[in-house]
């Protein structure tokens, strides 16, 4: 009995993009697209009816942008009941991108990337894992922390880091070092040979922490040890 194919949702309001993705993934023996919408009200009343795995999310759309579409998609869902979502955006590093990363996103993917990276992103994605490299995750999130409200107005911003660093409470020692790794853009293989762990032993680690702090996924991980100060913000 082979397994049921990945169910994809498409939201974007450009149809005839809406159409090419299509065509590429229906063609997919692994994966069939369920459902589409053209903004993002349309969409979060279709994926109520659809369900599907991983929803493709563009980010500039009329009515509701892609941001909100994602954080209502997500937000309340019971674990494991929500799509994951992949944002599609036309410029790389968007500030909307990491706005979408923070609402729930699993990832991001260039609109003109090639029809297999397009693939290993959705298949990565449904599988738990983040559809782009830790250094890439780091390296958004480099770019755009400096420039969110809470970090210009530091008490403010000090307080929520003590409020959120409680959430850590209940890792343990070598759990919080591995999320800070995770953090720091580090490989489970650079993990692995920073803490003289099996890399097997890491990928436990990353998965207890995604347990116990009821995240999704690694670029969930890396928001959060921004959030609670476990990485300090750049400089």
């Amino acid at each position: 009995m082979t397994d049921a194919p990945t169910r994809l949702f498409l939201v974007d309001d450009q149809e005839l993009v809406r159409a090419g993705f299509r065509m590429v993934l229906d063609a997919q023996d692994d994966m069939t697209v369920v459902g589409e919408a053209g903004d993002g009200v349309r969409a979060i009343e279709a994926v109520a009816q659809t369900r599907p795995d991983v929803v493709l999310m563009d980010i500039r759309m009329p009515r509701m942008d892609g941001v909100e579409t994602t954080r209502r998609l997500l937000q309340g869902a019971p674990a494991g009941q929500s799509p994951r979502v992949l944002v599609l955006t036309t410029f790389d590093l968007d500030e909307y991108v990491f706005a979408a990363l923070r609402a729930g996103a699993s990832g991001f993917l260039l609109k003109d990337a090639g029809p297999a990276e397009l693939l290993a992103a959705i298949r990565a994605v449904h599988q738990g894992d983040a559809a782009m490299a830790p250094s890439t995750t780091r390296r958004l999130l480099e770019r755009f922390v400096p420039d969110l409200p809470d970090a210009r107005a530091e008490d403010a911003a000090a307080n929520r880091r003590r409020a959120a660093a409680g959430r850590l409470d209940v890792l343990t020692e070598r759990e919080r070092e591995v999320l800070e790794a995770v953090g720091r853009g580090l490989t489970n293989t650079e993990i692995a040979a920073e803490l003289y762990l099996a890399e097997a032993t890491v990928k436990t680690h990353i998965g207890r922490v995604l347990h116990k702090l009821d995240l999704r996924d690694r670029v969930q991980m890396v928001i959060t040890a921004y959030e609670t100060g476990l990485v300090g913000r750049p400089g």
